[in-house]
């Protein structure tokens, strides 16, 4: 019974940061920093996102991949859903291809390595999981090539020079696929602090520390 409750929290806490990131991700940040326009690099989607792996990474510490995976797709297909009602549809269908692909290979990088370094799994598979569902959600979200999943949005199609700075120019989507990208990468090693220390809280099932 104890065990539901803690899968029911995972699958809550993972569809709430599914909804909120895929609401989020349509605004991007405003103002500059050392010249660079914000705007042209991030959304705010880019901060939230990278919990997901931390709620994936402690349920597949505590129950293993395969309750893992449960709390992935109940999370995908409640995030989905809600979704479409609060982001547009392309942005859910991307969000949610990419949320599905990213999160199961974290799981399965993650339980590859779980009898490493305790900092090692969580960081290789969210890195993995990030940068495989970097690439989907932004091409399905902003690629003219993915129009088939809904209209282009004209601002993110614009040419801009890439990173704000840069002479070269790319379509804005491009740099915010790469400002996502490291924000992730520093968020997920922020995310490393909460893991640590609920390692001594969150154990493994017995099942798992006899493997």
């Amino acid at each position: 019974m104890q065990a539901n409750r803690f899968v029911l929290l995972y699958a809550l806490m993972m569809t709430l940061v599914v909804v909120a990131s895929n609401f989020l991700v349509q605004f991007p940040l405003n103002g500059t920093v050392a010249g660079i326009a914000l705007g042209d690099i991030l959304t705010w989607g880019a901060f939230t996102y990278p919990v997901a792996f931390l709620v994936t990474d402690l349920t597949n510490r505590q129950f293993g991949p395969s309750v893992a995976r449960r709390v992935v797709f109940v999370g995908f297909v409640a995030g989905v859903a809600l979704s479409l009602v609060t982001a547009p549809h392309r942005i859910a269908i991307a969000s949610g291809s990419a949320f599905l692909i990213g999160q199961l290979l974290d799981i399965t990088v993650f339980n590859r390595l779980r009898r490493q370094a305790w900092w090692q799994a969580p960081l290789a598979g969210s890195l993995a999981g990030s940068a495989l569902d970097t690439v989907m959600f932004f091409s399905f979200a902003f690629a003219p090539l993915f129009v088939v999943f809904g209209p282009n949005d004209p601002f993110a199609i614009e040419q801009a020079p890439v990173l704000g700075v840069f002479a070269a120019e790319a379509p804005r989507w491009i740099s915010w696929a790469i400002g996502d990208f490291a924000a992730k990468i520093t968020v997920g090693l922020v995310m490393l602090l909460p893991y640590g220390a609920l390692m001594n809280i969150i154990r493994p099932m017995p099942a798992l520390d006899a493997r």
